[in-house]
């Protein structure tokens, strides 16, 4: 045969690249049929088989033993067929092993391609079977390239690759750096399997605390939700099923050395550990901490909460640029607004104001409104006839009435702001320009920033 030893070869390149001893015993068999066929032709009835005793692949050529041979490639006569079966008849098929070392260089070529390729087939199935199930997996190699910003990462029998969309921004690296990833996914290609990877996905801090703490490993404590803004700040809620587990301290750990490796890992990352609670507010309020909350008005059907604060914590309830309630936002998956208490006040004030402004209205009327949940014109305009029903000495006369007047307050201000939109908008260009530039370059409103980072804090899907 033309490749010696072949069990010991079998066995060296199974341990070396990890594939299958059958798969490589097969492809032989078939690279050796191949190169069979080539030499004797494709209507030769040839067998492969592996002989696992002597270690060595055989191959055999059968032929039907005829009177006549009309097709020597399939046929052998009677007279020749008995000198290597004395007892064959005619019908008979007989099998002659083959020296391969008959087969030429075309043929050796030939089965030392299909072998090749077989090996490539094998060992790309080896590498998708052994990556395929370790989807959420944290995993550990060395850089070995840039590719147009994406970070080709050595897996030992394999690369993987580090896409530039899941880097943590200002994170560096160089060849031959040590980096940690999660699996974030693997594609099975025909140059061979993809292993796509990830620092910012919520699961890489999920996974990095499992391997940090214990108690989360075992399930006592688990990992309730996350937010994270990555290589900027994170947010975890944790819960422990066990009474005598403090979730957060066994997350923070001895002066805090287990979040402090998480923290070390993601480059300085900062992390808010926060309880978990059933409750939908009080979740809300853990969430917004450190910030102090004087109380939570909330909306079920949108899936919003109204956040009162006090007036010197409203700037810690926000975060710097809103990101303290924007990553509280899409840890509760609540549309959170918050605003101080001042303004809140303020704005009770003035709806009760308008309440009370409204024709035919007295004061007990609109306390007794004002305790139904109507705390201003604009809520009373949206009210129905039986809504106000409950209120002693109300008809159903009297609440159309009150309604369209409360309908007719509340248009007034918009009716107002629409006709001064003609007069801005004939504003000379050059004025509003002047104007702008002329605006000293001072810190922004804190009110207009509440407004702002309420508006845009709505939880993302799957957040």
């Amino acid at each position: 045969m033309f490749i010696s030893d072949i069990k010991r070869v079998v066995d060296q390149v199974s341990r070396d690249r990890g594939i299958d001893r059958d798969v490589l015993i097969k492809a032989l068999e078939e690279a050796l049929r191949s190169a069979a066929r080539k030499r004797f032709g494709n209507k030769a009835d040839i067998e492969v088989q592996y002989n696992e005793e002597i270690g060595e692949i055989e191959v055999f050529q059968f032929k039907e033993v005829v009177d006549t041979v009309v097709e020597p490639e399939l046929e052998i006569s009677l007279k020749e067929g008995r000198r290597l079966d004395p007892d064959c008849e005619l019908g008979d098929s007989l099998g002659t092993k083959m020296d391969t070392t008959t087969f030429g260089r075309i043929a050796a070529q030939s089965a030392k391609q299909v072998i090749i390729q077989k090996m490539k087939d094998a060992e790309r199935d080896a590498i998708y079977a052994a990556f395929a199930d370790r989807k959420g997996e944290l995993i550990n190699g060395i850089v070995q390239r840039l590719d147009r910003g994406d970070i080709i990462v050595n897996l030992g029998t394999t690369e993987g690759i580090l896409p530039v969309r899941d880097q943590v921004p200002r994170e560096g690296y160089r060849r031959g750096d040590r980096v940690r990833a999660l699996i974030m996914d693997v594609l099975y290609e025909t140059r061979g399997p993809q292993i796509v990877l990830s620092r910012t996905h919520s699961s890489f801090l999920i996974q990095l605390f499992k391997t940090e703490v214990p108690e989360i490993a075992e399930g006592i404590v688990s990992i309730m939700a996350v937010a994270r803004e990555p290589g900027v700040r994170s947010k975890i809620a944790v819960s422990s099923n066990d009474s005598d587990i403090d979730p957060v301290g066994a997350c923070v750990g001895m002066k805090g050395s287990r979040v402090q490796t998480v923290v070390q890992e993601l480059r300085g990352e900062k992390i808010d550990i926060i309880p978990w609670h059933v409750d939908s507010a009080k979740f809300v309020c853990n969430a917004l901490s450190p910030a102090e909350i004087s109380r939570v008005i909330i909306d079920e059907e949108n899936r919003a909460m109204e956040v009162i604060v006090p007036d010197d914590h409203l700037s810690i309830a926000i975060g710097k640029k809103g990101q303290n309630v924007r990553l509280a936002s899409k840890l509760t998956k609540w549309h959170l607004d918050v605003i101080s208490e001042t303004k809140y006040s303020q704005a009770m004030r003035d709806g009760y104001d308008s309440l009370v402004s409204l024709p035919g209205m007295s004061i007990s009327l609109a306390d007794s409104l004002y305790e139904m949940g109507f705390f201003s014109a604009e809520e009373l305009s949206k009210a129905s006839a039986a809504d106000l029903a409950q209120i002693r000495e109300m008809d159903p006369t009297k609440a159309e009435a009150l309604i369209a007047a409360a309908a007719a307050a509340a248009m007034a201000p918009r009716a107002a702001e629409e006709a001064l939109a003609p007069e801005t908008e004939a504003a000379p260009a050059a004025e509003q320009e002047a104007g702008a530039s002329a605006s000293p370059a001072g810190p922004p409103d804190p009110e207009e920033g509440v407004r702002l980072a309420g508006a845009s804090d709505a939880p993302e899907a799957g957040g």
